[in-house]
């Protein structure tokens, strides 16, 4: 659910920012599985110590390094070429894990109505508005 409401929230930014005439870029990217024992954290928070240890199992066995991890994100903001609307993540097995790459966004994260109630409600929810 978070990735495909950051993925509507951008589109919706990148939509301002070219309604504005804005000479910025809007684009988005996944860290894949990275290690960074959120999972394992957020399963023990919510009571679940199996989970929390198939987390961590799944941390040593599958995850790749967080610093890996980091790559889409600096990928997206420093690459040339990359467009508004642009979403990255690795490009290795199932999208998990590898070097930074496009990643494909569903229809349902592309779809231009959701991203603008998601915005309106953003709004409604933190009271700030945005200028574009």
């Amino acid at each position: 659910q978070s990735k495909l409401a950051n993925l509507l929230f951008n589109l919706e930014l990148d939509r301002r920012l070219r309604a504005a005439a804005l000479d910025v870029v809007a684009a988005a990217a996944h860290p894949g599985y990275a290690a960074t024992e959120l999972q394992g954290t957020s399963a023990r928070l919510g009571g679940s110590r199996p989970q929390a240890a198939i987390m961590r199992l799944g941390n040593r066995l599958i995850a790749q390094p967080a610093a890996r991890g980091a790559l889409p994100s600096l990928y997206a903001a420093t690459a040339p070429g990359v467009r508004g609307g642009d979403f990255f993540g690795p490009s290795g097995f199932a999208a998990l894990r590898g070097g930074p790459g496009e990643a494909a966004a569903s229809a349902r994260a592309r779809d231009a109505e959701a991203a603008s109630r998601l915005w309106a409600a953003s709004e409604e929810a933190t009271s700030v508005r945005f200028p574009f």
